[in-house]
C-alpha cells in the first residue's frame, strides 16, 4: 500500500487515518503536505462536527519517514510544523486515538489535537535528540503547555519512550483504555462532542489556545446565534438541545 492519509465521515465525525504500514505509519513528505488542505476541507464541511486522528493497525505514527531528512531537513521540518499548526487550528474538537508507537512526528501531531486517548501498551516519545535535530520552537511550547517544562525537558533531552500510564500522569494523555476498548470509548466521546454547542467549543478552543483579540467577536456570535436560548429551553423542557450555530457557516 502506498503511504497515504485516508478519511471518512460518519455521524458527523471525520476520521483521518495515517496509513504507512511498511514503516509503522511514518509520515512521508507527501503525507505532511496532504494534511493541511484535507483539514481545511473538513473544517468547511458543515456535516463535520469533530475529528479523530488515528493510525492504521496497531501503531499511531512512528514519526517522520527518516528518508525525508536526507535532502533538506529544514524543508521537512517546515512541512511537519505546517501540518501540526493546521491540526491545532482546526476549529472543531479533535481527538487523537493512539495505539502502539506515538513517536517523533506522531507525538507532534497528537499534541496538536485537543484530546488524546490511548490504549494500554502505547508508547510516547519526542526523539529529535537521537538525530541531532532542533525541535521547533512552536512544537516545544505546545509540549510544555501540555506536560510542563520538567517533563518536556526529560522527553526532549533523553529521547526516551514513556508508557501510557506515565503519559497519563504527565498530562500528555487524557485517558488510557484497556486493550480492545479504545474504539468504543472514542465513539462514545465523539457522540458527546457532536451533541454539544459548537459555539461554546469553538470559543473555548480559541480562549484556551491563548487568543485574546476575539472577545467581542464571540460575544456577538453568542448574542446572534440563539444557541443560549435553545440550550436553556431544552434544559427546562428536559429535551436534547438543537444547536444551530456552526463554525462552517459562521463566516
Amino acid at each position: 500500500m502506498e503511504p497515504q492519509l485516508s478519511h471518512q465521515v460518519t455521524d458527523s465525525v471525520a476520521t483521518v487515518v495515517i496509513r504507512h504500514p511498511a514503516k509503522r505509519n511514518a509520515m512521508t513528505t507527501a503525507m505532511w503536505r496532504t494534511l493541511p488542505p484535507l483539514l481545511d476541507t473538513l473544517a468547511r464541511d458543515a456535516g463535520v462536527r469533530a475529528l479523530v486522528l488515528t493510525g492504521e493497525g496497531g501503531t499511531f505514527c512512528a514519526g517522520a519517514d527518516i528518508s525525508t531528512l536526507q535532502g533538506s531537513p529544514e524543508e521537512a521540518q517546515a512541512l511537519a510544523v505546517a501540518a501540526e499548526e493546521a491540526l491545532a487550528a482546526f476549529p472543531k474538537p479533535t481527538v487523537a486515538a493512539v495505539r502502539g508507537h506515538c513517536v517523533g512526528g506522531g507525538a507532534q501531531l497528537a499534541a496538536a489535537c485537543d484530546l488524546r486517548l490511548a490504549e494500554e501498551g502505547a508508547l510516547f516519545g519526542v526523539t529529535p535528540a537521537r538525530l541531532g535535530v532542533v525541535y521547533p520552537a512552536s512544537s516545544t511550547r505546545r509540549l510544555v503547555s501540555l506536560v510542563g517544562p520538567a517533563t518536556a525537558k526529560y522527553l526532549l533531552f533523553t529521547a526516551e519512550l514513556i508508557d501510557a500510564g506515565r503519559a497519563l500522569g504527565t498530562g500528555l494523555v487524557d485517558e488510557v483504555l484497556p486493550e480492545g476498548e479504545l474504539d468504543k470509548r472514542v465513539a462514545e466521546l465523539t457522540r458527546i462532542l457532536v451533541s454539544r454547542s459548537q459555539l461554546t467549543q469553538a470559543a473555548a478552543k480559541e480562549f484556551a489556545g491563548g487568543r485574546t483579540d476575539r472577545d467581542a467577536y464571540w460575544t456577538a456570535q453568542a448574542r446572534g446565534s440563539g444557541d443560549t436560548a435553545e440550550g436553556v429551553a431544552a434544559f427546562l423542557e428536559r429535551r436534547r438541545p438543537r444547536f444551530t450555530w456552526s463554525v462552517s457557516t459562521s463566516g
